[in-house]
């Protein structure tokens, strides 16, 4: 009965409770690697929803994604924004320090991010926005 205990209270730790959250992603109909970076995401642990949006990027800047930082799509998960291919990694920080900010962006779409490469090498640059302006949330 104890090591039951101990096991159920192990796997409660080691559970990635924050890729649980709900992801909706809009994305412009038909985008090929928005479709493999929801794929990524779902194969992260994460619950995704994707809509279907031709004007996706209007969506974005009423997000207050700066025009700068747009990305190939927009997400939103627990209450931020997160515009581009974000890394699953970053999103779980974003999701456990709970900064003050709008969200976070990975502009363009860089030939190493989730959804275009089979794996992420090199660096990205995430920048952070939000009523505080824009800095670098990530360079990993």
């Amino acid at each position: 009965m104890k090591q039951k205990i101990a096991l159920a209270a192990f796997l409660a730790l080691a559970t990635p409770a924050l890729a649980a959250e709900p992801v909706t992603i809009w994305r412009s109909p038909g985008c090929g690697c928005c479709d493999a970076y929801a794929e990524y995401l779902k194969a992260e642990g994460f619950e995704v929803t994707v809509i279907d949006d031709r004007n996706f990027d209007d969506r974005s800047v009423a997000a207050d994604v700066p025009e700068q930082g747009l990305g190939c799509h927009l997400a939103m998960i627990g209450g931020y924004a997160v515009s581009g291919l974000v890394p699953a990694g970053i999103i779980e920080r974003l999701l456990e320090e709970r900064p003050d900010i709008t969200g976070i962006t990975l502009p363009g779409m860089p030939a190493n991010a989730p959804g275009m490469a089979p794996e992420k090498t090199g660096t990205l640059k995430v920048y952070s926005f939000g009523p505080g302006g824009v800095g670098v949330y990530s360079d990993e």
